[in-house]
């Protein structure tokens, strides 16, 4: 699994970054998690406003900071497709 979280680096993409990185370990999967700030890297996803999180090459959240819940459901779910 490949997580990505879309961001110029400003402090909600990093606790973006940390939150999801916790989750990772929490729930013991192999998963890659990466901070993307070139912006036009970006820019190849469908992404107005950031903090974004793509996983698996899907946006599934951007533009607002997502509860620890919706990271862990965002996650879980991506694991059972």
């Amino acid at each position: 699994m490949k997580i990505k979280v879309l961001g110029p680096g400003c402090a909600r993409c990093h606790q973006l970054e940390q939150t999801t990185r916790e989750i990772v370990k929490e729930l013991g999967i192999d998963a890659e998690v990466e901070e993307v700030k070139d912006i036009k890297k970006i820019m190849e996803y469908p992404i107005l406003t950031t903090p974004g999180l793509v996983i698996d090459e899907k946006l599934v959240c951007s533009g607002r900071m997502p509860t620890k819940a919706e990271v862990t459901t965002f996650i879980t779910t991506a694991l059972a497709k």
